[in-house]
């Protein structure tokens, strides 16, 4: 019996590139976010695609690309707070919705998108520095 994944159960590469697009759409509005990143997405985009796909069971191209992940030490370079943890996760949750993952797969796929945003977490946040 054919076991299938999350990445296939939601529509594969189309609706994953969909997902990155809503979610960068979100990211360039979002005043907290948006120094962290580069002036043009389009480099981030691809690389936050391979690792979706990855993550929920597509075709390891992150890996293929890049090596491993690595995410911790890859984003040690950038300050990141618990509040940009928590608008990550705001700007991926709605991109998901707005998607139109079923609420099933998108709760799936936000607990394991808000563990590793926490695990991101490098930088005390003013919340934590009283």
């Amino acid at each position: 019996m054919a076991t299938t994944t999350l990445y296939e159960a939601i529509g594969g590469a189309s609706t994953f590139r969909k997902l990155v697009d809503a979610f960068y759409d979100r990211v360039a509005q979002d005043e907290l976010l948006r120094p962290l990143f580069p002036p043009t997405f389009d480099e981030v985009k691809e690389r936050q695609y391979w690792f979706l796909t990855q993550l929920f069971g597509g075709p390891r191209l992150y890996t293929e690309r890049r090596g491993h992940p690595m995410l911790r030490a890859r984003h040690l370079p950038f300050p990141i707070t618990v509040r940009h943890a928590e608008h990550w996760l705001r700007c991926m949750a709605q991109a998901l919705e707005e998607t139109g993952i079923p609420p099933a797969a998108r709760a799936a796929m936000l607990e394991r998108l808000g563990g590793i945003a926490l695990h991101m977490v490098n930088t005390p946040g003013e919340e934590e520095e009283a």
